[in-house]
C-alpha cells in the first residue's frame, strides 16, 4: 500500500491528475457556500427540517440545498438529460445508430445533444424550486425581476457544474459526475451524523445507533462484494498461420461479466427520476386550480406512502439496472470480436449462438445485481420507517454511492499504475 503511495505521488501525471480533481472539488466548495439573494437563513432551515426531497437533492448539489447556493441544482438536471438520450437510444434507431456505430464522433454528438437538453431541464427545474421555495417564505418578497436573476444564476451554476465534471473525466480520474455526487456525500456526512446525535435520546437510542453503525459496514462489504463479483465464461483461441509458415500457439482466457454491468448509473439515474415530480407535485399542491392541485396531492401522497415509494424505487432501480447494462454491453459486439480474433467459447459455435450464450448469462448475472441494488437502495427507507430517524432514508443511498465511487477510482488507479508500470 505504501509503496503504491509513494508510485503515485512519483508519477507526475497520476499526481497531476489528482491535484487537479482535488482543485476542481475545492472550487466546487467553494461555489456551494454562496447563497443566491434574498435567502431568509432561518426560514430555509425549518423548511429543510425532515424533507426527504430536499435531502435526495442535497445529494445532487453538495449541500448547495442547504444553503441555496449558486449550485444548488447540482447536476440532477445533467443527469436527468442523461437519462433521457440512454432512453432515447432504445426507441430510436436513428440515436442507436449515432451511439453504437459512428464511433467516436457519434459520442460527441451524443454528448452534445445531452448538454443542449441540460438548459431547458435545469430552467423547468430551477423554476419550480424558486417558486416553491418562494411560496414558503423562504426567499421573501422576491419580485420578478428577481426571479429571473436567480433563475439566470442557478442555471449557469448547473451547467458550470456539467462542465467541471466533464472536465474531471477527461483530465482527472473516474467519472466526474459521480465524483462531484462523492464530494457531495462527504461535504454533508458531517452534518448527518451531528443531526443523528442531536436527535437521538441516550442510552435509549444507543441500541438502534449501534445496529445502524453494523448494517453501514454489512452494506459497505456487500457492495464491495457484488461490485467485484464476476462471471467467468471461457473463451479459447485456435492456432493460426501468420506469415510465412509461423503459428501463433492457441490460449484459455476468459471474459469477465460483472455481476453489476451498471455500477452506481442506476442508483443515480433512480433519484434524479424521483426528485423531478416531487418537485412539480409539492409547487402544485398551493396552486388555484383544482385539477393541477388533486393531481400534485395524489403524486404527493404516493411519495409518503412508504410501501408505494419503496416498491417503484425498487422496480425502478431493477429495471435501469438492465437499461445501463444493456447500452453498455452487446453480447453480438462480443461475438463478432471473437469470432475475428479465432476465439470461440467451447461447446458454443461462434457467431450467432455465442451472442445469445453470452447474453443468457449476462441476463442471468445481471438479476442478481440489479437485485442487490434494488435491496440497498429500498432497505435506508426501510430503516428509516422502523427507527424513525429521517436523515437514513438519504443515508444509506448515500453510502451506496459513496463506496461504488471510491471503488472505481481506485480501479482507474490500479489501471494508471499498471500502464505505467509495463
Amino acid at each position: 500500500m505504501l509503496s503504491k503511495l509513494k508510485f503515485i505521488l512519483g508519477e507526475k501525471n497520476i499526481r497531476d491528475r489528482i491535484f487537479f480533481i482535488i482543485g476542481i472539488l475545492f472550487l466546487f466548495r467553494v461555489l456551494s457556500t454562496i447563497p443566491v439573494p434574498g435567502v431568509d437563513t432561518e426560514r430555509l432551515s425549518q423548511f429543510l427540517a425532515n424533507s426527504q426531497l430536499f435531502g435526495i437533492l442535497n445529494i445532487f448539489s453538495a449541500g448547495g440545498i442547504s444553503t441555496l447556493s449558486l449550485v444548488m441544482l447540482g447536476v440532477g438536471p445533467y443527469i436527468t438529460a442523461s437519462i433521457i438520450m440512454q432512453l432515447m437510444t432504445v426507441m430510436s434507431p436513428r440515436i442507436k445508430a449515432m451511439y453504437k456505430e459512428e464511433g467516436e464522433i457519434g459520442r460527441r454528438k451524443f454528448t452534445q445533444y445531452s448538454r443542449y437538453l441540460t438548459i431547458p431541464l435545469a430552467i423547468a427545474q430551477g423554476y419550480a424550486l424558486l417558486t416553491l421555495l418562494s411560496r414558503q417564505g423562504v426567499l421573501g418578497d422576491i419580485t420578478t425581476a428577481g426571479m429571473i436573476s436567480n433563475l439566470l444564476i442557478i442555471t449557469a451554476g448547473s451547467m458550470l457544474l456539467m462542465w467541471l465534471g466533464e472536465l474531471i473525466s477527461e483530465k482527472g480520474i473516474g467519472n466526474g459526475v459521480s465524483v462531484i455526487i462523492f464530494a457531495g456525500i462527504v461535504a454533508t456526512l458531517p452534518r448527518t451524523i451531528a443531526q443523528t446525535l442531536s436527535t437521538a435520546v441516550f442510552p435509549a437510542d444507543l441500541p438502534v445507533l449501534l445496529a445502524i453503525i453494523v448494517g453501514a459496514i454489512v452494506v459497505t462489504a456487500g457492495v464491495i462484494f457484488i461490485t467485484e463479483a464476476e462471471r467467468k465464461v471461457p473463451i479459447t483461441y485456435a492456432k493460426q498461420v501468420r506469415g510465412f509458415g509461423a503459428q501463433s500457439a492457441g490460449g484459455s482466457t476468459y471474459i469477465p461479466l460483472r455481476l453489476n454491468q451498471a455500477g452506481v448509473i442506476p442508483i443515480i439515474f433512480a433519484l434524479s427520476l424521483f426528485t423531478f415530480p416531487q418537485m412539480l407535485a409539492s409547487l402544485g399542491t398551493t396552486s388555484s386550480n383544482s385539477l393541477v392541485q388533486s393531481i400534485s396531492s395524489g403524486v404527493t401522497w404516493f411519495f409518503q406512502n412508504q410501501a408505494l415509494y419503496a416498491a417503484a424505487y425498487f422496480l425502478l432501480v431493477f429495471g435501469f439496472t438492465y437499461m445501463y447494462t444493456a447500452i453498455t454491453f452487446e453480447p453480438q459486439d462480443v461475438a463478432d470480436n471473437l469470432q475475428k480474433s479465432g476465439a470461440f467459447i467451447p461447446g458454443i459455435r461462434p457467431g450467432e449462438a455465442t451472442a445469445e450464450y453470452i447474453g443468457t448469462v449476462l441476463t442471468r448475472v445481471t438479476f442478481v445485481g440489479a437485485l442487490f441494488l434494488g435491496i440497498m437502495a429500498v432497505l435506508p427507507v426501510l430503516v428509516q420507517s422502523a427507527t424513525g430517524l429521517q436523515q437514513f432514508a438519504i443515508g444509506g443511498t448515500s453510502l451506496l454511492i459513496a463506496v461504488s465511487v471510491v471503488l472505481d477510482i481506485i480501479k482507474k488507479l490500479d489501471a494508471q499504475i499498471s500502464m505505467r508500470e509495463y
